[in-house]
């Protein structure tokens, strides 16, 4: 069953009954929803007049759900997570660690193989040409030591949105929509590591002491180029010729859009040969690496753009 994402951006109160999430909207009517917690995925939190129970927050992590609050631009900031959901944790974790430097260097090079050829796909459904990400594709060696993902990401970007075009956290578009899904997808990764055991801060390549989701950042790379093609959908543009406003307010992330992007969770994608959306498709990756880390496989089972 694929869980569900709930989107809260009015002010409301959460809290529950009976196993039911109660959302108590605090508008003149007082009107009441309830939701079974069971049911729930990942839910984000959008408003500063949100008030929450911490039985929520205790039901929520014993559905091995994820809660996303938002900042006062509206951008997810913080995510809140179950500490024990697989029951083999501390020993998975202990395997994790102990993952070796070729081991990790083999997992990267595979991982930036996966996304580089993920976007080379995005190219060629967009009718550009690919032959460059293929050419560096073959190219990357262990660890990525000649760096060919930025190379890649150089020709990518340009072709997509124009050579002037830089990734930022900039609130314009088509930054401010990448930002919004890659959080997004972010959080299904996050919450695919922890119940699969391993901990999301110890990554395979991404070092950052201040950056908490390492291990995530690393796995979810091969995903991005999905992201990347439901946002170019969006805004319904194909090249950088096409990629003008009309208006000023078509440069932000309008609510529409994010609502759009809430519907990530229920995007299919191709995995080992099987369709599943990406809620699940996550947990497949997530398993497939903490076998690589224990020994029992050598590769990662990505999902391929088609």
């Amino acid at each position: 069953m694929i869980k569900r994402t709930l989107h809260f951006s009015n002010p409301a109160h959460l809290s529950v009954r009976l196993n039911q999430l109660v959302v108590e909207l605090k508008d003149d009517a007082r009107t009441t929803r309830t939701i079974p917690i069971e049911d729930i995925g990942l839910i984000v939190l959008e408003h500063p007049q949100i008030t929450i129970t911490s039985i929520v927050l205790e039901k929520l992590m014993d559905n091995k759900a994820a809660l996303i609050s938002c900042n006062s631009n509206y951008m997810p900031s913080g995510m809140h997570l179950p500490f024990d959901s697989n029951t083999e944790q501390t020993a998975r974790m202990r395997t994790q660690m102990d993952a070796s430097i070729p081991l990790k260097k083999h997992l990267w090079q595979q991982t930036i193989k996966s996304k580089i050829q993920n976007q080379a796909n995005v190219l060629m459904r967009i009718g550009e040409n690919n032959e460059r990400l293929l050419y560096l594709k073959e190219k990357v060696l262990s660890g990525d030591s000649k760096n060919c993902e930025a190379q890649a990401a150089s020709f990518y970007w340009g072709k997509l949105y124009g050579s002037d075009f830089v990734r930022s956290r900039t609130r314009e578009t088509p930054n401010a929509q990448l930002n919004y899904g890659y959080a997004i997808l972010r959080s299904l990764m996050t919450r695919a590591l922890v119940s699969s055991g391993m901990h999301p801060s110890f990554g395979i390549f991404h070092k950052n002491k201040y950056n908490a989701f390492c291990l995530a950042d690393d796995i979810m790379e091969p995903y991005r180029p999905f992201i990347d093609w439901e946002v170019l959908n969006m805004l319904n543009t194909k090249t950088a010729s096409d990629f003008e406003y009309e208006d000023e307010d078509e440069s932000q992330l309008t609510r529409e859009q994010k609502v759009a992007l809430l519907r990530l969770p229920q995007l299919d994608m191709t995995v080992m040969d099987l369709k599943r959306p990406l809620f699940h498709a996550v947990s497949m990756t997530t398993a497939g690496l903490y076998k690589c880390f224990a020994g029992d496989s050598r590769k990662i089972p990505y999902p391929t753009f088609e």
